[in-house]
């Protein structure tokens, strides 16, 4: 049995049922205090994923941390800048109507919050990396535009990573190379 403090219990009281249906415990809510039970391995997931729901995502979005190649972490904004005026890097990581996160959250496949002053992000592990130094450079006060061009340029790299483990090249060498053998043999 594990007990939480949540700051505001509206997104859990509505998404109660599923919750419990989903992460196979039992949760129980009295003021602020939520308390959860259930087997020891079900109850870690679902503090991971009510931490999510604690810092300001939807149960939905929260929920997608159930698979396992999927990561939550918060970053203090404060941690990466020195500056005393937070709403100028809030400001920053928001952007124009919400452009900046918006494009962030496309280019990184995640979704992010800004609460106070810390920024949650939810994403495949293997992205996480990429997601969290785009935040931290843009905290630090780099250019959009270039933190926009880091990330399409991990994009790339990875996409063609993933078509090629170098492993097709070394075959279709060899393939060739027995094909011009036996070429040579019936000439």
């Amino acid at each position: 049995m594990e007990t939480i403090i949540f700051d505001k219990t509206l997104e859990l009281r509505r998404n109660i049922k599923e919750l419990e249906e989903k992460l196979k415990i039992s949760i129980k809510i009295e003021g602020k205090k939520i308390t959860i039970s259930g087997e020891a391995i079900d109850e870690y997931e679902s503090l991971i994923i009510l931490d999510a729901i604690n810092f300001g995502f939807s149960a939905k979005k929260a929920l997608a941390l159930k698979d396992p190649d999927m990561s939550f972490k918060k970053i203090n904004i404060k941690d990466f800048t020195r500056r005393k005026n937070l709403i100028d890097v809030k400001g920053r990581l928001i952007g124009t109507e919400g452009k900046t996160k918006r494009t962030l959250e496309n280019l990184t496949g995640s979704d992010m919050e800004i609460r106070g002053n810390s920024v949650g992000i939810i994403c495949l592990a293997e992205n996480m990396q990429d997601a969290l130094t785009a935040v931290e450079n843009l905290i630090r006060g780099s250019k959009q535009a270039n933190v926009y061009a880091f990330l399409e340029k991990m994009n790339a790299g990875r996409k063609n990573f993933s078509q090629d483990l170098g492993l097709r090249k070394d075959k279709d060498d060899k393939r060739e190379k027995e094909d011009r053998d036996k070429y040579k043999a019936e000439q």
